[in-house]
């Protein structure tokens, strides 16, 4: 997140009931959420949704994330992809000081989570990630420069060919249309969300050609586009579902 956002930012408040813990940066406002019995679980629709980048790279060699909240994300790939590094972007001091009770991994070979300016470290890394997973929200919302035209060109020369960006918008804010459209002139067309897999949530995945005519991640954005022209995106709702499952039994870890 941008280093000019808020003079004065909330301080994240961590709540606990039973066996949910959850980050807010405003009352009620959720930014992350976690079972402590079963830490590596995901519990919102949105990071469910996110993960389906699976689809588009199966077997990412470096995952880079754009804000850390509760570390949902981070967890379920640390876990479940174990081939695959992760590094995490955030800004906020704050934020990183609550990783032990969100219970996140300690960095390693794999892992890094790095205090940084998302915006500077992005432009500065090109070539550096097989997927960018993009949910940098603050207690205002979005930052504005997470949705620039030149952020996303940035994103675009971060990601490896073949490899795509995932971006958590909501349908309703003002800024989306806009936002949807410099994703589509950036990527040329190469961009496509699964319809009713996360309420309000629009999870975006744009495709970095591959080597050669077509990647993989290029096919997959031609098939889902396909399936909504061809009236089948009501098989979505089952997705996320069946591509976690599909990650657990990979791994070898059964239930999460």
């Amino acid at each position: 997140m941008p280093e000019n956002r808020s003079t004065t930012p909330l301080a994240p408040q961590v709540h606990t009931c039973g066996d949910r813990r959850r980050l807010e940066f405003q009352p009620g406002m959720i930014q992350s959420e976690m079972l402590l019995s079963r830490p590596d679980h995901l519990l919102l629709r949105y990071a469910r949704a996110m993960m389906c980048f699976t689809l588009f790279v199966p077997r990412p060699r470096h995952i880079l994330m754009v804000g850390l909240g509760g570390g949902s994300l981070l967890k379920f790939c640390h876990r479940h992809l174990p081939d695959t590094r992760i590094t995490v972007l955030e800004l906020r001091a704050d934020v990183i000081a609550l990783r032990e009770q969100f219970m996140l991994p300690p960095d390693d070979a794999r892992l890094r989570i790095i205090e940084t300016d998302a915006v500077s470290y992005i432009r500065q890394h090109p070539g550096c990630a097989d997927v960018l997973l993009l949910d940098g929200y603050d207690e205002t919302g979005l930052p504005p420069a997470l949705g620039s035209a030149r952020f996303y060109a940035d994103c675009l020369r971060a990601l490896l060919p073949g490899g795509v960006l995932v971006a958590n918008l909501f349908s309703y804010d003002e800024h989306y249309p806009a936002m949807l459209a410099r994703l589509m002139l950036t990527f040329r067309g190469a961009v496509c969300h699964f319809d009713g897999i996360a309420g309000n949530n629009r999870i975006i995945f744009a495709a970095r050609p591959g080597q050669g005519a077509d990647g993989r991640a290029v096919r997959v954005v031609r098939l889902v586009r396909w399936r909504r022209v061809c009236g089948l995106a009501f098989l979505n709702r089952w997705l996320p579902a069946w591509q976690l499952w599909r990650l657990r039994r990979q791994s070898g870890a059964g239930s999460d």
